[in-house]
């Protein structure tokens, strides 16, 4: 069965993750992807010693399935009129390239639009084009660092100075918006026939996801209290320690903490003599401390069965290498080992949204450098 995007085409400008993230997706829901590279290659390609060959590293493998790949020189008067002899067979013309560099070339929205009327233009930037901030570079640190982001490890551990999250998150994140923003211009497009310009600043998109708990006190005017979501925030908010792992539980009631702790060998804990001796203050610490000990009673199995017989939120923590190993995982094919045409044997990951009658599958691995030009000349 086809993807709900089959039938659209989607001219591919955009490289690294911010971009490239969003367009796996629509590869992924079915749309003809043509990834457009110069003749170097998506900068993703290369500078990782972690992979089979040096244009093929991992983090491109894992961002740029079911696309077609065609360099080409758009420095070159050729290379710009093969890319505008594509524009008029698509329906929408991504990238993330500077507005002004993607002028010179001849690629402005306007000119696009010239050639097809009803192109869904997509601009991926750093910063939206009516702030100070436009035309700035950017990138994930400089984002999480602007967004706030970098003190939020601060303010959980109390340690000094701003720290970045461990992942590319306001990559990913924007890259979401990309696609939701991409998703719904196609919509309008097929009810009017309309083509339109969008610009997904990386800037706005991640601090309104960033933000959407963390405005918090300061959501109001004037404020409340403080910005900084308090629970998100607790330096004790982390996976516990048990007998052979670790789990992480959330109760949604006090009743569901106190049966916790009560199958953890800590009954009545909220009677109990300790909690209730301790400064009103101080009780939170004396809670998350029970929990810490209780936690020690059960094995990581043991605990998801009790999990589940009392309706308790408990689940593993898993590693990341252990990660490829969790039974849920595994049972649901969530790691998919395909054979690639150069790389051999790599690990994708499925699709994880399910559709009943347009699903979401993986057609074609992550292409060579140019390796479908023929398809274009």
């Amino acid at each position: 069965m086809p993807g709900p995007l089959q039938g659209v085409r989607v001219l591919d400008l955009t490289e690294f993750i911010f971009g490239p993230y969003a367009t796996q997706v629509l590869g992924d829901l079915g749309a003809d992807v043509i990834k457009v590279e110069n003749p170097g290659g998506d900068r993703q390609r290369h500078g990782s010693k972690h992979a089979k060959n040096s244009d093929m590293g991992a983090t491109f493998m894992t961002l740029n399935r079911n696309k077609r790949s065609v360099t080409l020189d758009l420095k070159t008067e050729a290379g710009c009129a093969k890319l505008a002899a594509l524009v008029p067979t698509a329906n929408v013309f991504i990238h993330n390239v500077r507005a002004d560099a993607m002028a010179k070339l001849g690629f402005s929205y306007d000119a696009v639009a010239r050639l097809n009327p009803h192109i869904v233009y997509v601009h991926c930037v750093g910063y939206g084009s009516e702030g100070p901030y436009a035309g700035r570079q950017a990138f994930d640190d400089l984002v999480q660092a602007a967004s706030g982001a970098s003190d939020l490890l601060p303010r959980v551990d109390g340690q000094e100075g701003m720290r970045l999250l461990p992942s590319y998150v306001a990559d990913k994140v924007s890259s979401m918006h990309a696609l939701w923003a991409t998703l719904a211009a196609l919509y309008h497009q097929k009810a009017t026939g309309e083509g339109q310009f969008v610009e997904v600043p990386m800037f706005e998109s991640f601090t309104s996801f960033m933000m959407a708990e963390h405005l918090y006190g300061e959501t109001f005017v004037p404020p409340v209290s403080h910005v900084g979501h308090t629970p998100a925030l607790a330096n004790d908010r982390r996976p516990l320690k048990c007998k052979d792992g670790f789990i992480c539980i959330q109760p949604v009631s006090r009743a569901a903490s106190a049966k916790f702790m009560e199958l953890g060998g800590i009954p009545n804990a909220y009677e109990s003599e300790r909690f209730l001796a301790a400064p009103k203050g101080s009780r939170v610490g004396v809670y998350y401390a029970m929990q810490r000990e209780a936690a020690m009673a059960h094995g990581v199995e043991e605990w998801l069965k009790l999990g589940e017989e009392h309706r308790i939120p408990i689940m593993r923590a898993n590693a990341l290498d252990g990660v490829l190993d969790d039974p849920h995982l595994k049972a649901v094919g969530f790691f998919v080992e395909r054979e690639h045409p150069s790389e051999g044997k790599w690990r994708a990951m499925k699709p994880p949204v399910k559709f009943s009658k347009t699903p979401a599958t993986i057609r074609l691995d992550p292409p060579r450098p140019g390796q479908d030009n023929e398809d274009f000349e």
